[in-house]
């Protein structure tokens, strides 16, 4: 045998290898504890549960990084009692710190992507989260701003140099008020992470490139989930873990990048597991790469430390959702509301006409598992049927526009013609449910033996025809407003209003003064021919898991 083959032989022999794992959660959007707020009751989900997971991980993994993607501050009735506890509690000495902040902080969190609902509450409140942190808040193309966000972190784990880079999704303006931003500036995630990688690559000279991305995968809504181009784009980028998009990807290989992304809510942990291999004391090279993902289940139990963090602004909460706000006549279950109309979606829509003066309201059925009790109703139910901290608007519209934004909203659907229409799916799951609008104002049938963008017939309003350029007064939510999810009939439209307050908010106050939801549904919009009707109905409930004949 060669010399030099005997030497390559003896080299790989005392080759050194060694592991990396990186833990990563997204979208919490303040589940703190294994709790259903609209229930009351206990649920696989929260980061008290996942905290179980993620020592349980760092147990068999020393070398270990643990990073979150963004949405953490908002989304719960707990965070939202939080973030306005001065004025839902007056006079009340107020909470310590952001409760995820203190949470994520006795994890010992790495590193954490900047997401949109980071800035629903303002410029002081973001900051005072930020500052509650003891781990950087990422964004590496997000500018400007008094408090600039780091691009990147460069760890050494086990002795590998690990970078995470920070990504938002440029999308933010389109969403969020002008003063909520400040001088903050969203640029482009490819340019802003090309410059980064090349940044480390100089001056760091990192083992791995890993992009925590607070963005979808794409290619839908391009301009708002970019990681799909990111990873296809951007040579250099070993993994990315996402959210945004509120999906699971439990990993998947786009040119040279594994991408991952776990569920939100703190439903599960994304675990990444890097093998390296290096000879003597030369530089790290890249092995093995794997990915899965750790799911929450009933039985894992939550992290008694974290639970104790959680428990005063938990019972905080409970009081505020058991507010008596008004009644019901009946009993009532939003179950069918995506696809007949339904007086839980028409009671959002009378506190939208009203407060907006408009003449046509739209809005979605952002949770299908509501359900309204007989009798008493409180601030739980108002908070389930709209969990969102939006705003109203009120804008200058035209029948155009309010046409236009229908037949966005009836891609939900699937065509169908004939027999076919008595046999599921005919719902879309490629367009979310939240992102189905139902107008009221207006009447209107939606033809599903008609191709996508011609849905929508006899269209009228006060029992006329609506014509095209009819003149309107809209009402709308400020996420509708800029033109999000296929709405960008209104992207641009004149805003005339605007509400200062949440519409959840709106609905407490209507209802307080009003004291009784709508029992029976105005019944202006159907779904034709009636037997996808009665399809859709049937394929409604067995997705709430009830039966046909309940």
């Amino acid at each position: 045998m060669r010399l030099a083959t005997l030497i390559a032989l003896a080299a790989l022999a005392h080759a050194e290898q060694t592991a990396v794992t990186v833990l990563a959660t997204t979208d919490l959007h303040g589940n703190l504890l294994p709790i259903d707020y609209v229930t009351g009751k206990a649920a696989p989900r929260g980061l008290a549960s996942v905290a179980t997971l993620i020592r349980s991980a760092e147990a068999e993994a020393p070398n270990h990084l643990l990073i979150d993607c963004g949405d953490t501050i908002q989304g719960t009735p707990l965070e939202y009692v939080y973030q306005n506890f001065a004025r839902i509690f007056p006079g009340v000495k107020p909470l310590a710190a952001d409760p995820m902040m203190l949470a994520m902080n006795a994890l010992g969190y790495d590193a954490m992507a900047v997401g949109n609902h980071e800035f629903n509450f303002g410029l002081h409140n973001l900051e005072a989260a930020r500052n509650a942190a003891k781990f950087p808040w990422l964004s590496a193309n997000t500018t400007g701003g008094a408090h600039p966000f780091a691009a990147y972190i460069v760890k050494t784990v086990g002795g590998v140099k690990v970078a995470v880079i920070g990504i938002t999704t440029p999308a933010v303006p389109t969403w969020e008020k002008p003063e909520n931003l400040g001088t903050y500036r969203f640029g482009s995630p490819i340019d802003a992470v090309r410059k980064a990688v090349a940044e480390l690559r100089a001056k760091e000279r990192p083992d791995l490139i890993l992009v925590a991305a607070h963005s979808g995968l794409g290619p839908d809504e391009p301009t708002e989930n970019v990681v799909a181009e990111l990873a296809a784009k951007v040579e250099g980028i070993d993994a990315i873990v996402f959210g945004h998009s509120h999906r699971e990807l439990e990993g998947r290989t786009i040119g040279k990048t594994l991408v991952v992304q776990p569920k939100n809510w703190g439903i599960s942990l994304a675990r990444l597991d890097f093998t390296f291999e290096r000879q003597g004391s030369g530089p790290w090279t890249l092995k093995d790469r794997r990915s899965r993902l750790l799911p929450v289940k009933v039985e894992t139990a939550a992290a008694p430390d974290i639970v104790e963090i959680a428990k005063p602004y938990h019972e905080f909460t409970e009081r505020y959702l058991n507010t008596p706000v008004a009644t019901s006549a009946v009993e009532q279950s939003a179950a069918l509301c995506r696809v007949m109309d339904c007086a839980l979606v028409d009671a959002v829509e009378r506190v939208q006409l009203e407060y907006a003066t408009a003449d046509v309201s739209f809005t979605a059925l952002f949770n299908p598992s509501v359900k309204v009790p007989k009798g008493q109703v409180t601030v739980r139910q108002i908070a389930a049927l709209y969990p969102y901290d939006n705003e109203l608007y009120a804008v200058e519209g035209t029948g155009k526009m309010v046409k236009d934004a229908l037949e966005n909203a009836a891609r939900f659907y699937l065509t169908c013609e004939g027999a076919r229409c008595g046999e599921p799916p005919l719902i879309n799951r490629d367009v979310i449910g939240f992102n189905y609008d139902m107008a009221e104002g207006v009447e209107y049938e939606i033809d599903l033996t008609r191709p996508a963008g011609d849905r929508v017939r006899n269209l009228r309003f006060h029992g006329q025809p609506l014509a095209p350029d009819r003149k309107l007064r809209i009402a709308i939510n400020n996420y509708r407003a800029a033109g999000s999810a296929g709405y960008s009939m209104f992207a641009g439209a004149p805003i005339v209003w605007r509400s200062g307050q949440e519409i959840r908010d709106l609905m407490v106050e209507y209802y307080t003064a009003r004291k009784e939801l709508p029992a029976s549904a105005s019944g202006n919009w159907r779904v034709v021919p009636e037997l996808a009707a009665k399809t859709l109905a049937r394929e409604a409930l067995a997705a709430a898991g009830q039966s046909a004949n309940q």
